[in-house]
């Protein structure tokens, strides 16, 4: 940090100061809540024993990250993990794009309004009530397949199949969330100067012009600045979705490295490997956040102070 910089910070704190006294009691919770109990990382060091605690619970070192590298499953379960957030992150930015750019063509206002309540609505639902809804939907005996079945088609088992499974996560999460999405895109849309369009409109540039020449142009540091901040969180690939969707027989494509914690700590109480793959992922994440804050500063002049 540069000299300036550390006046702007100073400066900001000055003459800030009621702003930044509200934060506090946010700070206090994130300190109880998020940060103390990071002690707990020290299981992934040893032999853990609730009888015994922290404390009392023999050291091991490394023995459990070793343990975790050396599994044969431990590199699927990665690369599930790495796909499936991937393939969200594209998709839900994708669409959330193309979808406020339709919004933002539309000229009858309370259509407009409508569409954008009814996209916006799944966001507010829990994966439980989506899941269940989904789960019948998807069944092989449900509204799609009975589809399908008047072109002749087969039965697809969408939630069993380890070819369907990731396709159908990441269309889920996309028709969940791409509503809720695009209100930023259509914030940064709403302000782009009017002016632009006026000129292109006299030049004689049709709708589709406007919008490939002063629209996307307009929202361009947005998107790059959204696309930037996702990175962080690459390895989450939405825990809650698919503990309500998958089953033994998709663990070969749908495990992923939470469900896999999940599994390993609550179910088999074999708390100190699951520690130690969680430690592996919050390592990661970590490097992957000061990456993009990064990168997010150098192209789009974002930053938290």
């Amino acid at each position: 940090m540069n000299i300036s910089d550390k006046t702007r910070v100073k400066w900001n704190m000055k003459s800030r100061w009621i702003l930044y006294l509200m934060l506090v009691p946010a700070f206090v919770v994130t300190i109880l809540f998020s940060y103390i109990p990071m002690y707990g990382i020290v299981i992934g060091f040893q032999d853990f024993n609730p009888a015994f605690g922290f404390i009392g619970s023999p050291w091991v070192g490394l023995k459990w990250f070793r343990f975790v590298f050396n599994m044969r499953d431990f590199s699927s379960i990665f690369w599930n993990t790495f796909n499936i957030a991937v393939l969200k992150m594209i998709g839900k930015q994708v669409v959330s794009l193309l979808f406020a750019l339709a919004i933002n063509e539309m000229r009858i206002k309370s259509m407009k309004r409508s569409i954008q309540t009814f996209t916006y609505m799944p966001h507010f639902f829990s994966w439980v009530v989506v899941g269940g809804i989904f789960i019948d939907v998807l069944s092989t005996d449900g509204m799609i397949n009975q589809t399908l079945g008047l072109f002749g088609v087969a039965p697809i088992f969408f939630l069993g199949s380890n070819t369907w499974f990731q396709p159908t996560m990441v269309i889920t999460e996309i028709w969940k969330g791409f509503g809720w999405g695009s209100i930023l895109y259509l914030a940064a849309i709403s302000g782009v100067n009017p002016e632009l369009y006026e000129c292109a409109y006299l030049e004689g540039a049709g709708r589709f012009r406007r919008m490939w020449y002063v629209t996307l142009p307009g929202i361009r540091t947005t998107v790059i600045l959204l696309m930037v901040l996702n990175l962080s969180g690459i390895l989450d690939a939405g825990f809650e979705q698919i503990l309500n969707f998958y089953n033994p027989s998709v663990y070969a494509t749908g495990d992923i490295i939470d469900t896999f914690v999940y599994r390993m700590g609550l179910q088999q109480a074999q708390y100190s490997l699951a520690t130690a793959v969680s430690i592996f992922k919050s390592a990661i994440g970590l490097v992957l956040i000061v990456i993009s804050r990064r990168i997010a500063y150098v192209v789009a002049d974002y930053r938290i102070f």
